[in-house]
């Protein structure tokens, strides 16, 4: 996710950098110098085992998701009429159920209506109040199914459970100019499709968006065709990785696109609105970044990577292709750079449950200091010792990073106090193990999800030092630890 533009205001301050006001023209295509490591995508198409979870109730927002549905892959087909705002969907649901039982429930906003729906070819009925989506069929534990759903309806947000300023609405977003964009974090993709909306259920995905031309639509994935069809283009995206809800995208308008290629053979697509002047000169950068912490954390692990500019305020590290809104701030080097280390920490793995969002947000935007620090020519000692008074106001305000407010989703507190204890324990361990680890964790539950317990015994046993103390002060504590205390 973001920071806040206060946030971030405050990382410049504590670093001494500002955006560099000239901006990178793409850099030219190369030959490819390391290959990503192969996703679980990569192999047959029709096998799904790479998207079984093991999902669970979440622990801060219980209300959202069920574990009883283990979705597999995702196909929607959507078609988006932007006079009428009406969105029309067909969409094509493989899930594993979990347990045996009479029914089965999915989260699916009010707003949209159901016309028909069939499990295994045969239809069914459903009960759909508020946002809770319950389909009356028969479902056996550790069996396969595939669920259709037609619907139609207006889209709409929903609230956000957040006080930050540059966003109160996550979901399905109409703009004054009417283009569409949505970020959907902790959840809010429900606004759209039925889905389980919590992050230990990853899923593979297709899309079809149909919108009139020029317009059109882009999601998550590589690019398989566009074309226009009785004056409709029409695009498909696949998504060859699994990924959580709140990591999927869609943006509809008036778009054009521009391609590059990171030195490692990485393709990257850029899409901006053509009313967007100078977009692509920030968007660019994201080829420059994706190179730096690709030295950082190893290769990039998707199968293709972009950025689409939206006309939002704020931003979002959705898998393969980010989300960006339309501000000097969002389109700066330092988010650009934050969005794309999230692809290794929070969409490679992705964290359980919402309480461990401290996981994403902490790695991330420690990368992400450590580059402004690189930038600046300023010592990252320097940066981060700036930042221990700000550590204990964060705490004040929204609680420690791992028990914080649930009504203030998304604060500062589990960005920069996260951060600043992954320096603490840098210097503890020594900068070779440091970066090791750093390196390695995520291709030690590529993919997958991981809890906070798994995450920390893991550093346990690779550092080979008792590190309990340390976390539960950092992440639980009231007040900041001093540095060798714990």
């Amino acid at each position: 996710m973001r920071l806040t533009v206060a946030a971030v205001a405050l990382a410049l301050l504590v670093t001494g950098c500002t955006a560099d006001p000239e901006q990178p023209e793409p850099a030219p295509s190369t030959p490819a110098a390391e290959s990503a490591e192969p996703g679980p995508g990569d192999g047959d198409p029709t096998d799904l085992g790479a998207a079984e979870s093991e999902p669970v109730e979440d622990s801060v927002y219980p209300r959202v998701g069920d574990p009883s549905v283990d979705a597999l892959r995702y196909d929607l087909d959507l078609t988006w009429d932007r006079k009428r705002q009406r969105l029309r969907g067909l969409e094509t649901l493989e899930f594993r159920a979990t347990t045996t039982g009479d029914s089965f429930q999915l989260d699916f906003a009010a707003p949209l209506r159901v016309i028909d729906a069939t499990l295994d070819g045969e239809p069914v009925e459903t009960d759909h109040v508020g946002k809770d989506l319950v389909v009356a069929a028969p479902v056996e534990a550790d069996r396969e199914y595939t669920f259709v759903l037609r619907y139609a309806g207006r889209p709409q947000p929903v609230k956000a459970p957040t006080t930050r300023s540059d966003f109160s609405t996550t979901g399905w977003t109409v703009s004054d100019s009417g283009s569409v964009w949505t970020m959907q974090e902790p959840y809010g993709a429900y606004t759209w499709y039925a889905v389980n909306d919590q992050p230990s259920d990853k899923a593979l995905y297709d899309f079809t968006v149909r919108v009139a031309a020029p317009w059109v639509g882009i999601t998550n994935g590589v690019l398989e065709s566009r074309e226009v069809v009785d004056g409709q283009t029409v695009t498909e995206f696949h998504l060859a990785e699994p990924a959580a809800s709140y990591l999927v995208t869609i943006a509809i308008g008036d778009y054009a696109v521009r391609r590059d290629e990171t030195s490692s053979g990485i393709p990257v697509t850029y899409w901006a609105l053509r009313s967007q002047r100078g977009a692509f000169r920030d968007l660019t950068f994201g080829t420059e970044a994706l190179e730096w912490i690709e030295e950082k954390l190893g290769p990039y692990p998707f199968s293709s990577a972009g950025i689409v500019l939206t006309e939002s305020t704020s931003g979002m590290e959705t898998q393969t292709m980010v989300t960006l809104g339309d501000t000097d701030y969002i389109r700066s080097k330092p988010v650009i750079v934050h969005e794309l280390v999230h692809q290794w920490y929070g969409d490679l793995v992705t964290p359980t449950d919402w309480s461990e969002l401290w996981m994403n947000e902490g790695m991330t935007t420690y990368l992400q200091l450590v580059w402004e620090a690189e930038d600046g020519e300023q010592p990252i000692d320097t940066v981060m010792e700036n930042l221990r008074p700000v550590d204990q106001r964060l705490r004040d305000q929204a609680g420690p990073p791992a028990d914080y407010d649930p009504r203030a989703f998304g604060s500062g507190n589990v960005y920069y106090c996260p951060a600043l204890m992954w320096h603490d324990l840098r210097r503890e361990v020594g900068d070779d193990t440091f970066w090791r680890l750093v390196r390695e964790w995520p291709r030690t539950a590529a993919y997958g999800n991981a809890t906070r317990e798994e995450w920390t015994t893991w550093w346990e046993e690779q550092t080979g030092l008792e590190l309990e103390a340390f976390f539960t002060a950092w992440l639980d504590g009231d007040t900041t630890p001093k540095p060798g205390e714990v």
